[in-house]
């Protein structure tokens, strides 16, 4: 519980810290990565951020370790309320009544994952079989980036209503659910003996590869979505998808059983049902920015003598 939520706080400053820096950058593109890494790396305050995220992920290892896989991800969610209170204080950004309703939401959906726990009754396994994962995840990389160009040849419309970033969330999500599944991978092998023998099985494996991508598209990704959409809208989207894809094809992939008391599965089955549905609810667009009041029409603008 406490590495999670040291995870929790982690993710949330590293992203806040990410979006701040990207707000004083030029406008960067998926379609020109090389300039991307070339204008973030030369932010001390984005270099900030992403070693946050960095040591949230050194947290989430021991999450994995201890925790459940669909446990894991309720708290995780957790984090979003965080970020909210990062965002309106160092970014200025503003939820609407009904995105504070949906966030309300998400975190009665985690207390239902919480609830659902019980200690010594629930498996933590460490292995997947690989033909398995690859089934899982390769489908979801091609979706995730398939998806973003989708949100990226829509948001090029002239006369379209500007986005708030859920597509994109949705997105990166699906790519970070298959980092988080290569995440619980890797934390299998961190109880081998040997650190040579351990680095060898682990070479040996999809997890490395599949992180190697997920990092290096994930990054572009979500970096240009930062930039674009407010942090308070798409962060907490794109956790909620990590989360239930976790969730629901971890818990399949790594054979984890779920609760078999009636209440505590049916509390677990309802958070995750709420949280998805949530998502589904959550506004595609920003209202428009009001129109600046105009002279009214024949009125003589007045010029001193």
């Amino acid at each position: 519980m406490a590495a999670a939520l040291l995870a929790n706080t982690l993710y949330s400053l590293g992203f806040v810290l990410e979006k701040r820096a990207l707000t004083a950058l030029p406008q960067v593109s998926i379609r020109q990565p090389a300039r991307l890494l070339r204008l973030v790396l030369g932010s001390p305050l984005w270099i900030g951020g992403s070693l946050a995220l960095a040591a949230g992920f050194g947290a989430q290892l021991v999450v994995y370790r201890t925790l459940p896989i669909a446990a894991a991800q309720g708290i995780f969610v957790s984090g979003l309320v965080l970020l909210v209170l990062l965002s309106a204080r160092l970014l200025g950004e503003e939820t609407s009544g009904r995105e504070r309703y949906a966030i309300g939401a998400i975190l009665a959906a985690l207390l239902m994952v919480v609830l659902s726990l019980r200690e010594g009754a629930d498996t933590v396994s460490q292995e997947a079989p690989y033909p398995l994962i690859l089934l899982v995840c390769v489908p979801s990389l091609a979706a995730g980036v398939w998806l973003y160009n989708s949100a990226e040849r829509r948001t090029r419309h002239r006369h379209r209503l500007p986005t708030t970033g859920v597509e994109y969330g949705v997105a990166v999500g699906l790519l970070y659910g298959v980092s988080s599944l290569a995440i619980k991978g890797v934390s299998s092998y961190l109880t081998t003996s040997g650190p040579v023998g351990a680095l060898l099985d682990l070479l040996r494996s999809p997890y490395p590869y599949l992180l190697l991508f997920t990092g290096a598209f994930g990054l572009v990704m979500s970096q240009a979505a930062l930039q674009r959409c407010r942090a308070s809208l798409i962060v907490p989207v794109c956790t909620t998808v990590t989360c239930l894809y976790t969730a629901v094809l971890g818990t399949l992939s790594f054979g984890e059983a779920l609760p078999e008391d009636p209440l505590r599965l049916a509390l677990r089955v309802a958070g995750t049902a709420l949280a998805l549905a949530v998502l589904l609810s959550m506004p595609r667009h920003d209202r428009p920015a009001p129109p600046s009041p105009q002279p009214p029409i024949g009125a003589k603008e007045l010029t001193p003598p």
